[in-house]
């Protein structure tokens, strides 16, 4: 949307709050007008530091993350999925994803055909922040973009990992990004999109990345089936020291994922940045009390869990909920997915390898609608816009939450149909038996 639309929304929530609640109105803006200021260096600089944080999440944190929990045979194809879809989705983001998600139009399930191959993008083009008359170069706030449509539908992976052709996850991550990722990008961070217009609000990602990627993995785990063996035998993690590099890695590029999204280095950033560490601390800590209760004993593999499930939960809150809603987030959300991995995965026999649902769909899906609760100003939050009050914001927030769990469901159901239909979904058991490294790739991770 136009710089001054998006100055009236911020105008709405009064001049104490909107520096800070306005990233919450809208994440995504148009090019800025002719006549607006030149880029400011700070907040160039700082979002590509958030830009290259981002990537550093995927490229290498979330494959040492997801290699770690797989079989030592299946190492590298994890590592190899997760680099291959995000070189590939960066190349259909610049060909037609940023013009899908961000291109401009009235539509509110798409973007529109504008700015496809970055038609009219270049390096005087900027893209308007959340303080007025602020910008900064289009080309950052693009790339920005890029990263979070990248890492999404890696994501998905390891809910299906050990047993999925490469051609498999190649092709369903293309088809993914492009019918379910897009348009779900554009309904929520875009001024046209649907649940934007319903006053959803979602910081970096709640809905987008963790709900989108985490119901994609459940139905994909359900659709490849289960690992052979599984249930039968030893399929434990071969290196939680892997799992702790990531996971660790997945923490450090986190805070680009949160304050980059404030979209600019102020207060609301900052704020972000508090939350991410104390949401994710307090869900560590959670997590070892949970196990210590259930199992006797706190795990590494637990205070990793934990790790990921407080930085999903303050995702969609991380600019717009105070550090002690922060704090309350991560204590709850750890017990929940816990409960989901280890007691719902095991009553309904279904194979998340990663726990993709469990940790990210579970997790995120409290996280959006625990938004709705704790931006309250009187729970230390930044408050709701105009009149609304708390009921009626978690209201939206469900809507936004089951929206999302339709596009997904329906959607990835349908592109796994198609893709088994041309590719097939899963490897003869005699290359699952193998190992995804000699039987896909033709090398391995480790030699005796």
């Amino acid at each position: 949307m136009s710089f001054s639309k998006f100055t009236s929304h911020a105008a709405r929530f009064g001049a104490a709050s909107a520096a800070l609640l306005a990233p919450v109105i809208a994440f995504a803006q148009d090019a800025a007008p002719a006549a607006a200021a030149v880029p400011e260096k700070g907040d160039t600089t700082f979002m590509f530091i958030a830009t290259i944080l981002v990537l550093f999440m995927a490229v290498p944190g979330l494959g040492l993350f997801y290699g770690g929990l797989v079989r030592a045979k299946n190492m590298l194809s994890v590592l190899m999925q997760c680099t291959v879809i995000a070189a590939m989705v960066m190349i259909v983001w610049v060909l037609y994803g940023y013009s899908f998600a961000f291109g401009g139009g009235t539509n509110p399930f798409f973007g529109g055909f504008a700015k496809m191959f970055l038609s009219g993008v270049d390096t005087t083009t900027t893209s308007a922040t959340f303080s007025k008359g602020v910008v900064i170069p289009e080309y950052i706030f693009m790339l920005f973009q890029m990263t979070f449509a990248a890492i999404t539908p890696a994501l998905i992976i390891g809910a299906f990992a050990e047993r999925i052709k490469f051609s498999a996850v190649i092709l369903f991550s293309l088809l993914w990004v492009t019918f379910v990722y897009f348009p779900v990008a554009h309904m929520v961070w875009d001024a046209s999109g649907y649940l934007f217009g319903l006053g959803a609000l979602d910081f970096a990602g709640g809905t987008v990345v963790h709900i989108n990627a985490g119901v994609a993995g459940l139905v994909g785990a359900l659709l490849v089936g289960k690992r052979t063996g599984y249930g039968k035998d030893m399929m434990a993690p071969h290196s939680m020291t892997m799992t702790y590099i990531g996971a660790a890695m997945l923490w450090v590029g986190w805070f680009g994922f949160n304050a980059g999204s404030n979209l600019e280095a102020s207060g609301g950033a900052m704020l972000a940045t508090v939350n991410t560490f104390v949401a994710t601390a307090a869900a560590i800590l959670s997590w070892c009390v949970v196990e210590s209760f259930t199992r006797g004993k706190a795990s590494m593999l637990g205070a990793a869990s934990g790790m990921i499930a407080g930085l999903v939960a303050v995702t969609p809150a991380a600019g717009i909920v105070g550090p002690m809603g922060a704090i309350v987030l991560g204590a709850i959300v750890s017990p929940l997915c816990y409960f989901f991995v280890s007691v719902v995965k095991n009553k309904f026999g279904y194979d998340d390898t990663a726990d993709v649902f469990g940790v990210h769909g579970v997790g995120g899906m409290f996280g959006a609608i625990a938004t709705g609760v704790f931006a309250s100003s009187s729970l230390g939050g930044i408050g709701y816009v105009g009149e609304q009050t708390m009921g009626g914001q978690v209201m939206v927030q469900i809507q936004a939450v089951v929206i999302t769990l339709l596009w997904t469901g329906i959607g990835s159901f349908i592109i796994y149909k198609i893709v088994d239909v041309i590719v097939g979904l899963r490897v003869p058991v005699e290359a699952e038996r193998e190992g995804l490294d000699l039987a896909s790739h033709g090398e391995a991770a480790y030699h005796n």
